[in-house]
C-alpha cells in the first residue's frame, strides 16, 4: 500500500513545463494543539469583533482577486474567466456570512415562556474544513467563515492539487486573524482523515467523493456529539421536455457539461431528452459545444481548460473507451497538458458508465416519452444533488418538483447554477442534510437554552 507523500511538487496541468515550489505536509497534532490553544480566546471574542476582523480579510482578498484567480488557473487548470468568478464569489461570501451570523448566531430573547430566557449559540470547538480542488478557495471558504463567525478556530485542509492556492489564501486571511485561529494544513488523504478523527476537533465539513464521505461517517459514528457535514457530489440530470426552448436548453446543457471541464459536483452528467425533439435538440447541442475548445486556461478566450491531474485524465480515457453508441466520441491529448473534449454516450441506463461521478466533460444521453418516465429515469440514480428541467409548462415543472429528490432544482437554468445567496447541498447519497452555501451557520454552533427566575 502506497503512503501519502510528505513532500510534493505540483505542475501546471495545462503546460507540464510549468512547476510550482515544493509543498511539505504539516504536522496535524501541532495544528490541532494550536487550534485548541486559541479556542477560548476566539470563543470569547464578540461576534461584532469577529466580523470586523473578517471584514478586513474580505477587503484584502478583494485586492488580491486577480493574483489568486491566475494562481487557481495555473495550479488546477480552471479557465481564468471561471477563476475570476470564483474569487468574486469568495469576496461576496463574507457579507452573506455576516447576515447569516446575525440571523442564526446572535442571542435570541424568549419572552413567551414561564421565565425570562434566551437561546444562545455556543461554538463547538476546533473545526476541520476539507476542501476540494475544483473550487479550491470558494467551497471550503464558505464553511470556514461560518465556523469562524460562530467562534470556532478552523483547520482548513485544501486539496493537495491546490496547495499553493491555499497557501496564498491562508496568508491573506492570517494577516487579520489571531495566530492559530485559521490554519492551512497541507497534506493528502491521510492528513485529512487524521484531522477529522482527532477527538479534539469537534466539527467537520467535508466536500468530496461518496466513498470517502461514507468512510468518514462510519469512522465518526461513535462520536455522536461531533458535527459532520457532507457534500458528496452527484450525477445530475438535465431534462429537456418537448416544449422547451431548444437553443437555450442546448446552451445550458453545454455549460453544465463543460464548465470547469466537467469537474463540478453539480455538472451535467445525464441528459434526458423527450423523444419527439431528440434529433433537433442534438443538432442545437452540437452547435453549443463548439465554443468549448481545449486550450491554455490562463488565456482570456479559453473556455475549456485541462483536467486537473493524470488520475483524472486516465479516468476520462477509461470512460470514453466504454463500448456503446457514442453520439459525441470525445478525444484526449496529453502531449503538453491534460486536455480532453466533451463526450456523450447514448444509453438506456444511468449505470452505463458506472456508479461514481465522472468529473470530466462526459455524460450519458437517454430519451423518454412521458413526464412519469423522465421522473423514473432520474430516480434510478443514487445521487440527489441538482436537476434542471427545461419546459415552458408550470404544471409540468411542478410535477417534477414534487417528485425529484434533489437539493437544488432548476427550471430553464443549467445544473451548475448555484448562487451564494441560496443553500447548496444534496439529498440521498449527495449529502447528509447539512447543506453548505447560504445558511450553513445553522450547523456551526450548539444551541443553549438559558432561563432564570427573577
Amino acid at each position: 500500500m502506497n503512503e501519502d507523500p510528505t513532500l510534493w511538487e505540483n505542475i501546471f496541468p495545462g503546460n507540464f513545463e510549468r512547476r510550482f515550489g515544493e509543498v511539505v505536509a504539516d504536522d496535524v497534532g501541532e495544528a490541532v494543539d494550536r487550534a485548541c490553544g486559541v479556542f477560548r480566546d476566539w470563543r470569547d471574542t464578540s461576534l461584532d469583533d469577529r466580523k470586523k476582523a473578517l471584514a478586513m480579510c474580505r477587503d484584502a482578498l478583494a485586492e488580491s482577486k486577480e493574483m489568486l484567480a491566475l494562481l487557481i488557473s495555473q495550479e488546477v487548470g480552471k479557465p481564468l474567466r471561471e477563476a475570476r468568478l470564483e474569487l468574486g464569489a469568495v469576496v461576496a461570501k463574507f457579507d452573506f456570512a455576516f447576515q447569516d451570523a446575525d440571523l442564526y448566531l446572535a442571542d435570541r430573547e424568549v419572552t413567551d415562556g414561564p421565565h425570562p430566557a434566551l437561546v444562545r449559540s455556543r461554538p463547538m470547538g476546533p473545526a476541520a474544513v476539507i476542501a476540494p480542488f475544483n473550487f479550491p478557495i470558494h467551497l471550503g471558504h464558505g464553511a470556514a467563515l461560518a465556523y469562524l463567525l460562530a467562534g470556532s478556530p478552523v483547520l482548513f485542509k485544501p486539496s493537495p492539487l491546490a496547495a499553493n492556492v491555499a497557501a496564498a489564501y491562508g496568508k491573506i486571511m492570517n494577516r487579520f486573524l489571531p495566530p492559530g485561529v485559521f490554519q492551512i494544513v497541507q497534506g493528502w488523504g491521510s492528513t485529512a482523515r487524521t484531522i477529522c478523527l482527532d477527538v479534539r476537533v469537534r466539527a467537520v465539513c467535508f466536500t468530496g467523493s461518496l466513498p470517502v464521505g461514507l468512510s468518514l461517517a462510519t469512522a465518526l459514528a461513535s462520536d455522536i456529539s461531533k458535527s459532520l457535514a457532507l457534500e458528496l457530489g452527484g450525477k445530475n440530470c438535465f431534462i429537456v421536455c418537448a416544449d422547451a426552448d431548444l437553443p437555450a436548453a442546448a446552451e445550458a446543457a453545454a455549460d453544465g457539461l463543460c464548465l470547469t471541464t466537467g469537474q463540478r459536483c453539480n455538472a451535467t452528467s445525464r441528459i434526458l431528452v423527450e423523444e419527439s425533439v431528440e434529433t433537433d435538440f442534438l443538432e442545437f447541442f452540437r452547435k453549443a459545444l463548439a465554443k468549448y475548445v481545449p486550450g491554455d486556461p490562463t488565456q482570456e478566450e479559453t473556455m475549456l481548460g485541462p483536467l486537473a491531474n493524470r488520475r483524472a485524465f486516465d479516468r476520462y480515457k477509461h470512460l470514453v473507451s466504454t463500448p456503446g453508441k457514442w453520439l459525441i466520441s470525445g478525444a484526449s491529448d496529453d502531449s503538453t497538458g491534460y486536455f480532453v473534449q466533451p463526450a456523450i454516450l447514448k444509453t438506456n441506463t444511468a449505470k452505463a458508465l458506472g456508479d461514481e461521478e465522472y468529473f470530466s466533460p462526459v455524460a450519458t444521453w437517454e430519451t423518454f416519452s412521458t413526464t412519469e418516465e423522465a421522473i423514473s429515469l432520474q430516480k434510478s440514480d443514487v445521487f440527489g444533488l441538482t436537476a434542471s428541467i427545461f419546459t415552458t409548462s408550470e404544471s409540468v415543472f411542478a410535477q417534477f418538483s414534487k417528485e425529484l429528490e434533489v437539493g437544488n432544482l432548476y427550471r430553464n437554468l443549467p445544473t451548475t447554477f448555484s448562487p451564494s445567496s441560496l443553500p447548496f447541498g444534496g439529498m440521498l447519497l449527495s449529502g447528509n442534510g447539512k447543506p453548505g452555501g447560504r445558511g450553513f451557520a445553522r450547523f456551526t454552533a450548539h444551541e443553549q437554552a438559558v432561563q432564570w427566575r427573577v
